[in-house]
Protein backbone atom coordinates (compact mmCIF):
# COMPACT_ATOMS: atom_id res chain seq x y z
CA UNK A 1 0.00 0.00 0.00
CA UNK A 2 2.82 2.45 0.79
CA UNK A 3 4.08 2.32 -2.80
CA UNK A 4 0.78 3.80 -4.02
CA UNK A 5 0.66 6.70 -1.57
CA UNK A 6 2.84 9.12 -3.54
CA UNK A 7 0.99 8.82 -6.90
CA UNK A 8 -2.36 9.13 -5.12
CA UNK A 9 -1.23 12.22 -3.20
CA UNK A 10 0.14 13.83 -6.34
CA UNK A 11 -3.09 13.10 -8.21
CA UNK A 12 -5.15 14.49 -5.34
CA UNK A 13 -3.12 17.71 -5.37
CA UNK A 14 -3.57 17.94 -9.13
CA UNK A 15 -7.31 17.46 -8.70
CA UNK A 16 -7.48 20.24 -6.13
CA UNK A 17 -5.62 22.64 -8.43
CA UNK A 18 -7.56 21.70 -11.54
CA UNK A 19 -10.98 22.08 -9.96
CA UNK A 20 -10.74 24.97 -7.54
CA UNK A 21 -14.17 26.58 -7.66
CA UNK A 22 -15.89 23.61 -9.34
CA UNK A 23 -18.91 23.03 -7.09
CA UNK A 24 -20.63 19.93 -8.57
CA UNK A 25 -21.43 18.00 -5.34
CA UNK A 26 -20.42 14.33 -5.59
CA UNK A 27 -22.69 11.61 -4.20
CA UNK A 28 -21.28 9.34 -1.46
CA UNK A 29 -18.56 6.93 -2.51
CA UNK A 30 -18.62 4.82 0.65
CA UNK A 31 -21.24 2.07 0.67
CA UNK A 32 -21.71 0.24 4.00
CA UNK A 33 -24.04 -2.21 2.23
CA UNK A 34 -20.95 -3.76 0.60
CA UNK A 35 -19.62 -4.54 4.06
CA UNK A 36 -22.96 -6.13 4.94
CA UNK A 37 -22.80 -8.28 1.81
CA UNK A 38 -19.27 -9.41 2.62
CA UNK A 39 -20.18 -10.32 6.19
CA UNK A 40 -23.22 -12.31 5.01
CA UNK A 41 -21.04 -14.83 3.15
CA UNK A 42 -21.18 -17.96 5.29
CA UNK A 43 -18.21 -20.39 5.31
CA UNK A 44 -20.44 -23.06 6.88
CA UNK A 45 -22.94 -22.75 4.02
CA UNK A 46 -20.12 -23.01 1.49
CA UNK A 47 -18.82 -26.13 3.21
CA UNK A 48 -22.27 -27.71 3.23
CA UNK A 49 -22.71 -27.03 -0.48
CA UNK A 50 -19.31 -28.42 -1.36
CA UNK A 51 -19.78 -31.52 0.78
CA UNK A 52 -22.94 -32.27 -1.16
CA UNK A 53 -21.23 -31.77 -4.51
CA UNK A 54 -18.31 -34.02 -3.58
CA UNK A 55 -20.82 -36.62 -2.39
CA UNK A 56 -21.94 -37.25 -5.97
CA UNK A 57 -18.71 -39.21 -6.52
CA UNK A 58 -17.98 -37.90 -9.97
CA UNK A 59 -19.44 -34.98 -11.87
CA UNK A 60 -17.77 -35.77 -15.16
CA UNK A 61 -19.82 -34.38 -18.04
CA UNK A 62 -19.69 -37.90 -19.52
CA UNK A 63 -20.99 -39.57 -16.33
CA UNK A 64 -24.43 -40.93 -15.42
CA UNK A 65 -27.34 -38.56 -15.96
CA UNK A 66 -30.09 -40.84 -14.62
CA UNK A 67 -28.97 -41.71 -11.10
CA UNK A 68 -30.19 -39.58 -8.20
CA UNK A 69 -27.04 -40.26 -6.18
CA UNK A 70 -24.03 -40.27 -8.51
CA UNK A 71 -22.91 -38.40 -11.59
CA UNK A 72 -23.47 -35.13 -13.40
CA UNK A 73 -27.24 -35.60 -13.70
CA UNK A 74 -27.77 -35.89 -9.96
CA UNK A 75 -25.48 -32.92 -9.36
CA UNK A 76 -27.34 -30.74 -11.87
CA UNK A 77 -30.70 -31.60 -10.38
CA UNK A 78 -29.44 -30.77 -6.90
CA UNK A 79 -28.12 -27.38 -8.03
CA UNK A 80 -31.47 -26.70 -9.68
CA UNK A 81 -33.28 -27.57 -6.46
CA UNK A 82 -30.94 -25.29 -4.52
CA UNK A 83 -31.69 -22.35 -6.82
CA UNK A 84 -35.40 -23.05 -6.46
CA UNK A 85 -35.13 -23.02 -2.68
CA UNK A 86 -33.26 -19.70 -2.76
CA UNK A 87 -35.98 -18.35 -5.04
CA UNK A 88 -38.69 -19.56 -2.67
CA UNK A 89 -36.94 -17.81 0.22
CA UNK A 90 -36.90 -14.51 -1.69
CA UNK A 91 -40.52 -14.69 -2.85
CA UNK A 92 -39.81 -16.08 -6.32
CA UNK A 93 -37.08 -13.60 -7.26
CA UNK A 94 -35.13 -16.15 -9.35
CA UNK A 95 -36.12 -17.65 -12.70
CA UNK A 96 -34.38 -21.00 -13.18
CA UNK A 97 -33.60 -22.18 -16.71
CA UNK A 98 -31.55 -25.07 -18.15
CA UNK A 99 -30.06 -24.15 -21.54
CA UNK A 100 -28.25 -27.00 -23.26
CA UNK A 101 -26.43 -27.91 -26.44
CA UNK A 102 -24.90 -31.08 -27.91
CA UNK A 103 -21.16 -30.87 -28.56
CA UNK A 104 -18.73 -33.17 -30.34
CA UNK A 105 -14.97 -32.94 -30.07
CA UNK A 106 -11.76 -34.65 -29.05
CA UNK A 107 -13.01 -35.07 -25.48
CA UNK A 108 -16.50 -36.34 -26.26
CA UNK A 109 -17.97 -39.62 -27.54
CA UNK A 110 -18.38 -39.83 -31.32
CA UNK A 111 -22.08 -39.09 -31.05
CA UNK A 112 -21.42 -36.09 -28.85
CA UNK A 113 -22.52 -35.13 -25.34
CA UNK A 114 -25.44 -33.04 -24.15
CA UNK A 115 -24.06 -30.16 -22.07
CA UNK A 116 -26.60 -28.50 -19.77
CA UNK A 117 -26.12 -25.40 -17.62
CA UNK A 118 -28.23 -24.65 -14.55
CA UNK A 119 -28.96 -20.93 -14.54
CA UNK A 120 -30.84 -18.63 -12.18
CA UNK A 121 -31.83 -15.13 -13.30
CA UNK A 122 -32.56 -12.33 -10.82
CA UNK A 123 -34.40 -9.75 -12.93
CA UNK A 124 -33.54 -6.10 -12.48
CA UNK A 125 -36.27 -3.67 -11.46
CA UNK A 126 -35.57 -0.74 -13.78
CA UNK A 127 -32.91 -1.92 -16.26
CA UNK A 128 -33.71 -5.63 -16.69
CA UNK A 129 -32.18 -5.93 -20.17
CA UNK A 130 -28.71 -5.25 -18.77
CA UNK A 131 -27.08 -8.37 -17.33
CA UNK A 132 -24.25 -9.16 -14.91
CA UNK A 133 -23.24 -12.82 -15.04
CA UNK A 134 -21.39 -15.00 -12.53
CA UNK A 135 -20.22 -18.45 -13.64
CA UNK A 136 -18.58 -21.56 -12.18
CA UNK A 137 -18.37 -25.06 -13.68
CA UNK A 138 -20.02 -28.06 -12.09
CA UNK A 139 -18.19 -30.84 -13.94
CA UNK A 140 -15.08 -32.57 -12.60
CA UNK A 141 -12.44 -34.93 -13.98
CA UNK A 142 -9.55 -37.25 -13.16
CA UNK A 143 -6.28 -37.66 -15.09
CA UNK A 144 -8.02 -39.37 -18.02
CA UNK A 145 -10.56 -36.78 -19.16
CA UNK A 146 -12.64 -39.54 -20.79
CA UNK A 147 -12.91 -41.54 -17.54
CA UNK A 148 -16.49 -41.08 -16.34
CA UNK A 149 -16.45 -43.93 -13.81
CA UNK A 150 -13.67 -43.16 -11.31
CA UNK A 151 -14.25 -40.89 -8.35
CA UNK A 152 -13.62 -37.26 -9.31
CA UNK A 153 -14.54 -35.21 -6.23
CA UNK A 154 -13.77 -31.86 -7.91
CA UNK A 155 -13.76 -30.01 -4.60
CA UNK A 156 -11.66 -27.04 -5.68
CA UNK A 157 -11.89 -27.51 -9.47
CA UNK A 158 -14.54 -26.38 -9.60
CA UNK A 159 -16.84 -27.21 -6.73
CA UNK A 160 -15.44 -24.10 -5.07
CA UNK A 161 -16.65 -21.91 -7.94
CA UNK A 162 -20.10 -23.50 -7.89
CA UNK A 163 -20.35 -23.03 -4.12
CA UNK A 164 -19.37 -19.37 -4.58
CA UNK A 165 -22.08 -18.91 -7.23
CA UNK A 166 -24.77 -20.48 -5.04
CA UNK A 167 -23.73 -18.53 -1.95
CA UNK A 168 -23.66 -15.27 -3.91
CA UNK A 169 -27.15 -16.02 -5.19
CA UNK A 170 -28.33 -16.68 -1.64
CA UNK A 171 -26.93 -13.41 -0.33
CA UNK A 172 -27.78 -11.10 -3.25
CA UNK A 173 -31.30 -12.50 -3.62
CA UNK A 174 -32.15 -10.50 -0.50
CA UNK A 175 -31.61 -7.22 -2.39
CA UNK A 176 -33.28 -5.44 -5.30
CA UNK A 177 -31.18 -4.18 -8.21
CA UNK A 178 -31.64 -2.01 -11.27
CA UNK A 179 -29.95 -4.50 -13.64
CA UNK A 180 -30.37 -8.27 -13.85
CA UNK A 181 -27.92 -10.71 -12.25
CA UNK A 182 -27.37 -14.20 -13.68
CA UNK A 183 -25.96 -17.10 -11.65
CA UNK A 184 -24.77 -19.80 -14.06
CA UNK A 185 -23.53 -23.24 -13.02
CA UNK A 186 -21.96 -24.68 -16.17
CA UNK A 187 -21.13 -28.20 -17.34
CA UNK A 188 -18.71 -29.38 -20.01
CA UNK A 189 -15.78 -27.13 -19.06
CA UNK A 190 -13.30 -29.96 -18.77
CA UNK A 191 -14.39 -31.42 -22.12
CA UNK A 192 -13.71 -28.21 -24.05
CA UNK A 193 -15.06 -25.08 -22.29
CA UNK A 194 -18.50 -26.04 -23.57
CA UNK A 195 -20.62 -24.82 -20.66
CA UNK A 196 -19.36 -21.27 -21.09
CA UNK A 197 -20.34 -21.45 -24.74
CA UNK A 198 -23.85 -22.56 -23.80
CA UNK A 199 -24.58 -19.61 -21.51
CA UNK A 200 -22.72 -17.05 -23.67
CA UNK A 201 -24.62 -18.19 -26.76
CA UNK A 202 -27.89 -18.09 -24.82
CA UNK A 203 -27.10 -14.49 -23.86
CA UNK A 204 -26.40 -13.63 -27.50
CA UNK A 205 -29.52 -15.38 -28.81
CA UNK A 206 -31.70 -13.54 -26.29
CA UNK A 207 -29.99 -10.20 -26.98
CA UNK A 208 -28.79 -9.71 -23.44
CA UNK A 209 -26.73 -6.58 -22.84
CA UNK A 210 -23.98 -8.38 -20.93
CA UNK A 211 -21.94 -5.85 -18.99
CA UNK A 212 -19.64 -8.46 -17.44
CA UNK A 213 -19.12 -12.14 -16.74
CA UNK A 214 -17.27 -13.01 -13.54
CA UNK A 215 -16.02 -16.57 -13.90
CA UNK A 216 -14.88 -18.43 -10.78
CA UNK A 217 -12.69 -21.46 -11.39
CA UNK A 218 -10.41 -22.95 -8.70
CA UNK A 219 -11.07 -20.36 -6.01
CA UNK A 220 -11.09 -22.28 -2.71
CA UNK A 221 -7.53 -23.30 -1.83
CA UNK A 222 -5.19 -21.07 0.17
CA UNK A 223 -2.19 -23.45 0.37
CA UNK A 224 -0.08 -23.67 -2.78
CA UNK A 225 1.97 -26.54 -4.12
CA UNK A 226 5.00 -24.30 -3.53
CA UNK A 227 4.35 -24.40 0.21
CA UNK A 228 3.05 -20.84 0.40
CA UNK A 229 -0.13 -20.30 2.41
CA UNK A 230 -1.97 -17.14 1.38
CA UNK A 231 -5.53 -16.56 2.50
CA UNK A 232 -5.43 -12.84 1.70
CA UNK A 233 -5.14 -12.74 -2.10
CA UNK A 234 -7.23 -13.73 -5.11
CA UNK A 235 -6.13 -13.35 -8.73
CA UNK A 236 -8.34 -11.86 -11.42
CA UNK A 237 -7.37 -12.46 -15.06
CA UNK A 238 -8.62 -10.29 -17.93
CA UNK A 239 -8.01 -9.92 -21.65
CA UNK A 240 -5.94 -6.88 -22.62
CA UNK A 241 -7.50 -6.14 -25.99
CA UNK A 242 -11.02 -6.93 -27.17
CA UNK A 243 -11.42 -10.24 -28.99
CA UNK A 244 -13.58 -8.61 -31.69
CA UNK A 245 -11.16 -5.79 -32.38
CA UNK A 246 -10.92 -4.89 -36.09
CA UNK A 247 -7.63 -4.09 -37.87
CA UNK A 248 -8.63 -0.41 -38.02
CA UNK A 249 -9.35 -0.37 -34.29
CA UNK A 250 -6.05 -2.15 -33.60
CA UNK A 251 -4.14 0.55 -35.44
CA UNK A 252 -5.92 3.24 -33.42
CA UNK A 253 -5.14 1.43 -30.17
CA UNK A 254 -1.48 0.90 -31.05
CA UNK A 255 -1.06 4.62 -31.65
CA UNK A 256 -3.12 6.13 -28.82
CA UNK A 257 -3.10 3.37 -26.19
CA UNK A 258 -5.69 1.02 -24.76
CA UNK A 259 -3.74 -2.25 -24.58
CA UNK A 260 -4.44 -2.44 -20.85
CA UNK A 261 -7.88 -0.83 -20.88
CA UNK A 262 -10.27 -3.25 -22.53
CA UNK A 263 -13.70 -3.39 -20.87
CA UNK A 264 -12.67 -6.72 -19.34
CA UNK A 265 -9.59 -5.09 -17.83
CA UNK A 266 -11.72 -2.30 -16.35
CA UNK A 267 -14.14 -4.88 -14.91
CA UNK A 268 -11.08 -6.41 -13.21
CA UNK A 269 -10.22 -2.97 -11.82
CA UNK A 270 -13.82 -2.63 -10.64
CA UNK A 271 -13.36 -5.73 -8.48
CA UNK A 272 -10.54 -3.97 -6.62
CA UNK A 273 -13.09 -2.04 -4.54
CA UNK A 274 -13.65 -5.22 -2.50
CA UNK A 275 -10.38 -4.39 -0.75
CA UNK A 276 -12.17 -1.48 0.96
CA UNK A 277 -14.80 -3.73 2.54
CA UNK A 278 -13.02 -7.04 3.21
CA UNK A 279 -10.32 -6.78 5.91
CA UNK A 280 -6.78 -7.82 4.99
CA UNK A 281 -7.72 -8.62 1.40
CA UNK A 282 -5.93 -8.08 -1.91
CA UNK A 283 -7.35 -8.48 -5.41
CA UNK A 284 -4.36 -9.17 -7.67
CA UNK A 285 -4.88 -8.22 -11.31
CA UNK A 286 -3.07 -10.42 -13.83
CA UNK A 287 -2.72 -9.00 -17.33
CA UNK A 288 -3.67 -12.20 -19.17
CA UNK A 289 -6.97 -13.66 -20.35
CA UNK A 290 -6.24 -16.76 -18.25
CA UNK A 291 -3.35 -18.68 -16.79
CA UNK A 292 -0.60 -19.32 -19.34
CA UNK A 293 -1.85 -21.65 -22.08
CA UNK A 294 -5.05 -22.49 -20.18
CA UNK A 295 -8.68 -21.41 -20.36
CA UNK A 296 -12.02 -21.10 -18.62
CA UNK A 297 -15.67 -20.36 -19.28
CA UNK A 298 -15.07 -16.61 -19.45
CA UNK A 299 -13.34 -17.10 -22.82
CA UNK A 300 -16.65 -17.82 -24.60
CA UNK A 301 -17.99 -14.46 -23.42
CA UNK A 302 -14.87 -12.67 -24.63
CA UNK A 303 -15.15 -14.35 -28.03
CA UNK A 304 -18.68 -12.97 -28.45
CA UNK A 305 -17.56 -9.47 -27.53
CA UNK A 306 -18.69 -9.46 -23.89
CA UNK A 307 -16.44 -8.23 -21.05
CA UNK A 308 -15.40 -11.17 -18.87
CA UNK A 309 -12.78 -12.02 -16.24
CA UNK A 310 -11.61 -15.08 -14.34
CA UNK A 311 -11.08 -15.38 -10.57
CA UNK A 312 -8.58 -17.99 -9.35
CA UNK A 313 -6.84 -18.59 -6.03
CA UNK A 314 -3.42 -16.98 -5.65
CA UNK A 315 -1.34 -20.17 -5.25
CA UNK A 316 -2.56 -23.33 -6.96
CA UNK A 317 -1.74 -26.89 -5.93
CA UNK A 318 -1.52 -28.95 -9.10
CA UNK A 319 -1.43 -32.23 -7.17
CA UNK A 320 -5.15 -31.54 -6.58
CA UNK A 321 -6.08 -30.79 -10.19
CA UNK A 322 -6.99 -33.38 -12.86
CA UNK A 323 -5.64 -36.21 -10.72
CA UNK A 324 -6.82 -39.66 -9.68
CA UNK A 325 -7.35 -39.80 -5.91
CA UNK A 326 -4.35 -41.67 -4.51
CA UNK A 327 -1.25 -41.51 -2.33
CA UNK A 328 1.99 -41.85 -4.25
CA UNK A 329 5.48 -41.20 -2.97
CA UNK A 330 4.01 -39.80 0.22
CA UNK A 331 2.02 -37.19 -1.74
CA UNK A 332 -1.77 -37.08 -1.53
CA UNK A 333 -3.17 -36.56 -5.02
CA UNK A 334 -6.76 -35.71 -5.88
CA UNK A 335 -9.18 -32.82 -5.55
CA UNK A 336 -10.73 -33.64 -2.18
CA UNK A 337 -12.68 -31.60 0.36
CA UNK A 338 -9.76 -31.16 2.75
CA UNK A 339 -8.02 -29.00 0.15
CA UNK A 340 -10.55 -26.17 0.48
CA UNK A 341 -10.25 -23.23 2.89
CA UNK A 342 -13.85 -22.12 3.46
CA UNK A 343 -13.22 -18.73 5.15
CA UNK A 344 -10.94 -17.92 2.20
CA UNK A 345 -13.62 -19.05 -0.26
CA UNK A 346 -16.11 -16.79 1.50
CA UNK A 347 -13.86 -13.80 0.78
CA UNK A 348 -13.66 -14.73 -2.90
CA UNK A 349 -17.46 -15.02 -3.06
CA UNK A 350 -17.77 -11.65 -1.31
CA UNK A 351 -15.44 -10.06 -3.87
CA UNK A 352 -17.73 -11.27 -6.65
CA UNK A 353 -20.88 -10.22 -4.81
CA UNK A 354 -19.62 -6.69 -4.18
CA UNK A 355 -18.68 -6.28 -7.86
CA UNK A 356 -22.00 -7.70 -9.09
CA UNK A 357 -24.06 -5.61 -6.69
CA UNK A 358 -22.12 -2.44 -7.47
CA UNK A 359 -22.56 -2.82 -11.22
CA UNK A 360 -26.22 -3.84 -10.86
CA UNK A 361 -27.03 -0.79 -8.69
CA UNK A 362 -25.03 1.57 -10.91
CA UNK A 363 -26.13 2.87 -14.32
CA UNK A 364 -24.72 1.22 -17.43
CA UNK A 365 -21.23 2.33 -18.42
CA UNK A 366 -21.41 5.39 -20.70
CA UNK A 367 -21.03 4.94 -24.45
CA UNK A 368 -19.38 7.12 -27.06
CA UNK A 369 -16.55 8.17 -24.75
CA UNK A 370 -13.97 10.34 -26.51
CA UNK A 371 -11.22 12.76 -25.56
CA UNK A 372 -9.48 15.59 -27.38
CA UNK A 373 -6.95 18.31 -26.74
CA UNK A 374 -8.28 21.87 -26.42
CA UNK A 375 -5.75 24.16 -28.14
CA UNK A 376 -5.99 27.92 -28.19
CA UNK A 377 -6.63 29.50 -31.61
CA UNK A 378 -3.62 29.18 -33.87
CA UNK A 379 -1.87 26.57 -31.70
CA UNK A 380 -1.31 22.90 -32.56
CA UNK A 381 -2.00 21.64 -29.03
CA UNK A 382 -3.16 22.61 -25.60
CA UNK A 383 -2.78 21.80 -21.92
CA UNK A 384 -6.46 21.01 -21.32
CA UNK A 385 -8.40 17.82 -22.14
CA UNK A 386 -11.98 17.72 -23.43
CA UNK A 387 -14.25 14.75 -22.57
CA UNK A 388 -17.41 13.81 -24.46
CA UNK A 389 -19.76 10.89 -23.93
CA UNK A 390 -23.34 9.79 -24.42
CA UNK A 391 -25.70 9.65 -21.43
CA UNK A 392 -26.44 6.46 -19.49
CA UNK A 393 -30.04 5.83 -18.43
CA UNK A 394 -30.49 6.48 -14.72
CA UNK A 395 -27.21 8.33 -14.27
CA UNK A 396 -27.29 11.25 -11.84
CA UNK A 397 -23.81 12.26 -12.97
CA UNK A 398 -20.45 11.05 -14.17
CA UNK A 399 -16.97 10.74 -12.78
CA UNK A 400 -13.91 11.46 -14.89
CA UNK A 401 -10.95 9.22 -14.12
CA UNK A 402 -7.30 9.47 -15.05
CA UNK A 403 -4.00 7.87 -14.13
CA UNK A 404 -0.37 7.91 -15.22
CA UNK A 405 0.12 5.66 -18.24
CA UNK A 406 2.33 3.30 -16.21
CA UNK A 407 -0.11 3.01 -13.28
CA UNK A 408 -2.36 -0.07 -13.02
CA UNK A 409 -5.16 1.60 -11.05
CA UNK A 410 -7.34 4.65 -11.58
CA UNK A 411 -6.05 6.97 -8.87
CA UNK A 412 -7.44 10.41 -9.75
CA UNK A 413 -10.99 11.46 -10.47
CA UNK A 414 -13.57 14.19 -10.46
CA UNK A 415 -17.36 14.11 -10.30
CA UNK A 416 -18.95 16.39 -12.91
CA UNK A 417 -22.70 15.98 -12.50
CA UNK A 418 -25.32 15.33 -15.24
CA UNK A 419 -23.38 16.58 -18.27
CA UNK A 420 -22.00 14.91 -21.39
CA UNK A 421 -19.16 17.32 -22.12
CA UNK A 422 -16.41 18.58 -19.85
CA UNK A 423 -13.23 20.61 -20.14
CA UNK A 424 -10.56 19.30 -17.76
CA UNK A 425 -8.27 22.25 -17.14
CA UNK A 426 -4.49 21.89 -16.99
CA UNK A 427 -4.44 18.11 -17.37
CA UNK A 428 -2.61 17.28 -20.60
CA UNK A 429 -4.10 14.65 -22.89
CA UNK A 430 -0.57 13.50 -23.68
CA UNK A 431 0.47 12.44 -20.19
CA UNK A 432 -2.45 10.42 -18.77
CA UNK A 433 -4.89 7.65 -19.52
CA UNK A 434 -8.51 8.77 -19.15
CA UNK A 435 -11.95 7.24 -18.66
CA UNK A 436 -15.53 8.03 -17.70
CA UNK A 437 -17.91 6.19 -15.34
CA UNK A 438 -21.65 6.71 -14.81
CA UNK A 439 -22.81 7.34 -11.24
CA UNK A 440 -26.24 6.74 -9.69
CA UNK A 441 -27.96 9.15 -7.33
CA UNK A 442 -26.87 6.91 -4.44
CA UNK A 443 -23.26 7.02 -5.59
CA UNK A 444 -22.96 3.56 -7.15
CA UNK A 445 -20.49 3.83 -10.01
CA UNK A 446 -20.19 1.83 -13.22
CA UNK A 447 -16.89 0.42 -14.44
CA UNK A 448 -14.68 3.02 -16.09
CA UNK A 449 -14.88 3.29 -19.89
CA UNK A 450 -11.64 4.04 -21.74
CA UNK A 451 -12.13 6.32 -24.78
CA UNK A 452 -12.73 4.84 -28.21
CA UNK A 453 -13.21 1.32 -29.47
CA UNK A 454 -10.51 -0.12 -27.19
CA UNK A 455 -12.59 0.55 -24.09
CA UNK A 456 -16.15 0.17 -25.42
CA UNK A 457 -18.35 -2.13 -23.33
CA UNK A 458 -20.69 -3.20 -26.13
CA UNK A 459 -19.80 -4.03 -29.75
CA UNK A 460 -22.17 -1.42 -31.21
CA UNK A 461 -20.13 1.25 -29.36
CA UNK A 462 -16.94 0.12 -31.08
CA UNK A 463 -18.14 -0.24 -34.67
CA UNK A 464 -17.98 -4.04 -34.84
CA UNK A 465 -21.75 -4.56 -34.72
CA UNK A 466 -23.54 -7.06 -32.54
CA UNK A 467 -21.63 -10.23 -31.64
Amino acid sequence: MRLRVLPVLLSSLLTAVAFAGDMAPPPPDEHPVFGEIAEAMDPAQLQSTLSTLVGFGTRSTLSDTKSDKRGIGAARRWVQSRFKQISKDCGGCLEVITPSQVFTGERTPKDGVDVMDIVAIQRGATDPDRYLVMTGHLDSRVRDVMDAKSDAPGADDDGSGVAAVLETARVLSKYKFAASIVYSVDSGEEQGLYGGKVIAQYAHNHQWQVEADLNNDIVGNSHGQNGVTDNTTVRVFSEGTRALETPKEANERRYHGGEVDSPSRNVARYALQAERYIPNWHVMMVYRTDRYGRGGDQVAFNELGYPAVRFTESHEDFTHQHQDVRVEGGIHYGDVLSGVDFPYLAKVAATNAIALAGMAWAPAPPSGVSIASDPAPGLSGGTDTVFDWKPSAGAAGYRLHWRATIDPRWNAGHYVGPVQHYLLKDVSIDDWFFGVAAVSQDGFESPVVFPGAAGAFTPDQSGTGKP
